[in-house]
């Protein structure tokens, strides 16, 4: 079944036993400023994680981390005079900017407050009828032309506590017509680093496959075969949750989870689809865990004889931003928890893999297919195809997601190591 066989490229993992990073370059001649610093909750002064970043009147962006901080690069050349930061559940800010403006500096933003009176009420007697118009609006909401995505995509292994194994790149995904499948879609490296832990205790070599492929196979509104083909519609119960908003939007909110039991794991989540355009806009879900011998199969791709393997939690993130009237990809992030111990063992090691993709830029005009020879294949795994992590200039004017502060302190202690 096809449907099956696009279930298994989502996290597929290969446990080893442990005994040309750059396809493309960017021209740095270009000036280049930045705008960083930290966004807050307006009431609860919390730092608030995955805030988008964006340049109006560009194409350019960037997302907040986990710590609520963000850096975001501009060349001088861009016409940009304000940047908007929109979050789900918050109203939108925008920030006047200029190049020579202080950096660090802490932004607010403040909860959106919701008026019953002022809500249009709409009770969808199915909403499973509300996903199937939805999914009826896609060629009207999204892109019918090619595009070429600049990215920023990482991907990170904890053992218990500590960071063991550590990859970034900048990617490109070239895009076709959402009128048309994921198929011809592709993604390549342009320039990427990694850190591997050289302690000997740290013999398992845990490879996340295809991970720089995440914006095309988890593109659910375009590659639907994951929760929303037509196939896969019956195999859930659907329920209405409260309004929110989504970049100043009203939108209404999908709760879905399993009604059937087949021989493959489904999912639980929630999408969230915009009141006025019908767009998706943002999906969370997880993997039912029921049947832990399922999602093994699913997806672990190779382990050495003697390893067990119990997966925990595989969870996901997508989400869409609206430009021009248009809904395009935005950030995708995939977290896999699992434990590995070896037969005769008493104890178990707890493992983490995330992996998470965020959009910075976007090109339609003169859009060239990424070669066959440069894209990067499920087969791969980005930590064999990418360089040590020394170079403190790296990303030159690439845009990136900030690391976190305890990942900035793992990335320091791995160098020590090295």
């Amino acid at each position: 079944m096809k449907a099956k066989r696009l279930i298994t490229v989502f996290s597929v993992i290969m446990l080893v036993l442990n005994n040309n990073i750059v396809t493309m370059a960017q021209d740095d001649s270009e000036a280049y400023y930045t705008i960083s610093g930290i966004v807050r909750d307006s009431r609860t002064k919390k730092a608030v994680e995955q805030v988008n970043i964006s340049a109006i009147g560009t194409n350019v962006g960037t997302i907040t981390n986990a710590d609520g901080e963000f850096v975001l690069k501009l060349f001088e050349s861009l016409p940009v005079k304000e940047i908007e930061l929109s979050s789900i559940g918050y109203v939108n800010a925008k920030i006047s900017i200029s190049k020579d403006m202080a950096q660090n500096q802490t932004f607010y933003i403040t909860p959106q407050a919701f008026l019953l009176s002022e809500v249009e009420v709409f009770s969808w007697k199915n909403p499973r009828d509300l996903v199937e118009l939805a999914l009826d609006k896609v060629v009207a909401n999204y892109s019918m032309r090619p595009n070429l995505m600049t990215g920023f995509y990482r991907e990170t292994v904890q053992k218990r506590r500590s960071y063991i194994h550590i990859s970034e790149a900048v990617i490109q995904i070239y895009k076709t017509s959402y009128g048309l499948g994921a198929e011809n879609d592709r993604s390549q490296v342009l320039k990427g680093r990694k850190l591997v832990s050289p302690k000997k205790n740290d013999t398992l070599d845990v490879k996340f496959l295809g991970g720089p492929n995440m914006p095309v196979y988890l593109d659910i509104v375009k590659n639907p075969d994951l929760v929303l083909s037509s196939e896969f519609l019956t195999f859930y119960s659907y329920r209405m949750g409260e309004t929110t908003t989504i970049n100043d939007r009203l939108q209404y909110v999908v709760h879905f989870q399993p009604q059937v039991t087949i021989e493959y794991p489904l999912y639980s989540g929630t999408l969230y689809i915009d009141r006025e355009t019908f767009a998706f806009t943002r999906a969370e879900f997880s993997m039912d865990m029921s049947d832990k011998i399922k999602v093994t199969n699913v997806i672990l791709k190779a382990r050495p004889v003697g390893l067990r393997f119990t997966p925990e939690e595989v969870v996901y993130v997508v989400t869409y931003k609206q430009l021009n009237g248009k809904t395009y990809l935005n950030y995708i992030r995939n977290e896999v928890r699992f434990k590995c111990d070896w037969r005769r063992r008493l104890f178990a090691t707890n493992y983490t893999i995330v992996n998470e993709t965020i959009i910075t830029d976007n090109e339609e005009n003169n859009v060239t297919r990424i070669p066959a020879r440069n894209a990067f294949s499920m087969r791969q795994s980005l930590g064999k195809e990418v360089a040590a992590y020394y170079d403190e200039d790296f990303w030159g004017a690439y845009n990136i997601i900030e690391p976190t502060e305890s990942l900035e302190s793992a990335v320091n202690r791995l160098k020590r190591q090295q």
